[in-house]
């Protein structure tokens, strides 16, 4: 099934690394947006950034370079025309939830509706000690995850929505203008939590993002379709994509020196394949019933990476189509 506004097979470029050994801070949003850019050219549906003040261990060391997500789509939207934005995904402790609302509906405007709703529970408990979040356990971040859903569905939609919940409120708040996209961008759920994460997304995702072995995919696959019965929803309406641990690569010469380039704990996970390989190794996952795939930049962040990326999207989607 082909949702409104998404194609029928989602090809994402996320970018979990801003570290760029040459690059000195001036430059750095450049260098992001020529990678933007790139993935646009190359075919890609979707764009993402991280939403982190800290770089993620298994990516690099939290000294690294990292830009806030939000500012960076904004700025993104202006170098691109088509391809859509998101963060992958905010953490929801990290915005007062009509601030989120405010925040993506700003960018909607600005990439002329364009935007994404990326929300997750977040998990980073450094950051949170770092710039002073509270960092409730996971329960109560679950809870306001779905608070947060249900006031930024209210301000996309109504003129001056209020809502009572146990952690946040509105009051006959104003959101003018609204979303470009009627009813709001699309919401990407980030996590396969069985109990409540794949249950929030049953109710309100349009698309989903999971990572991991595929025994453990094809379970949770199982697990969001019955959420899907149980809260009365076509699980075909959700856009499901996995973000897979492949680089890809125009000669197989190079994948020393691009696996040297990884952390340790990345090396091991991480398959490098040619083109031709990397279509075969998809497969599994469309088979699967994944309509999205999503490559991380690491090891793939220039635009001549991202162009060997380009090939692959095309003969998976011809493939797709015959």
């Amino acid at each position: 099934m082909t949702l409104p506004g998404l194609p029928s097979l989602l090809f994402g470029y996320h970018m979990p690394t801003q570290t760029f050994p040459e690059t000195p801070p001036d430059r750095l949003f450049e260098r992001i947006a020529a990678n933007a850019q790139a993935a646009e050219a190359a075919g890609f549906d979707l764009v993402t950034v991280m939403d982190h003040f800290y770089q993620i261990g298994g990516v690099g060391t939290e000294e690294e370079p990292m830009l806030e997500g939000y500012s960076t789509l904004a700025a993104l939207a202006t170098r691109t025309s088509r391809i859509r934005l998101a963060v992958m995904v905010a953490g929801v402790t990290y915005r007062n939830p009509a601030l989120t609302a405010k925040l993506i509906t700003s960018l909607d405007i600005i990439s002329r509706g364009r935007a994404v709703l990326g929300l997750g529970a977040a998990w980073n408990e450094d950051e949170h000690i770092g710039y002073g979040f509270a960092f409730p356990p996971i329960g109560e971040r679950m809870d306001r995850l779905e608070e947060t859903l249900k006031i930024c569905q209210l301000m996309f939609t109504e003129d001056r929505p209020s809502f009572e919940g146990h952690y946040y409120r509105i009051e006959r708040a104003l959101n003018q203008p609204k979303p470009l996209q009627r009813g709001g961008p699309p919401i990407l759920i980030g996590g396969t939590g069985e109990r409540r994460t794949l249950r929030i997304a049953a109710q309100y995702a349009d698309i989903t993002n999971w990572f991991g072995p595929m025994d453990l995919l094809q379970q949770r696959m199982g697990v969001l379709d019955r959420h899907c019965a149980e809260v009365g929803r076509d699980p075909s309406t959700i856009l499901r994509t996995v973000s897979v641990p492949m680089l890809v690569v125009d000669d197989l010469r190079r994948a020393d020196a691009i696996r040297a380039s990884l952390v340790p704990e990345r090396r091991a996970q991480v398959r490098i394949v040619e083109p031709d390989e990397a279509v075969e190794q998809l497969q599994p996952y469309l088979d699967l019933g994944f309509r999205g795939i999503v490559f991380r930049n690491p090891g793939m962040a220039d635009p001549e990476s991202i162009a060997v990326l380009g090939e692959v999207i095309s003969r998976v989607r011809a493939a797709a189509s015959a």
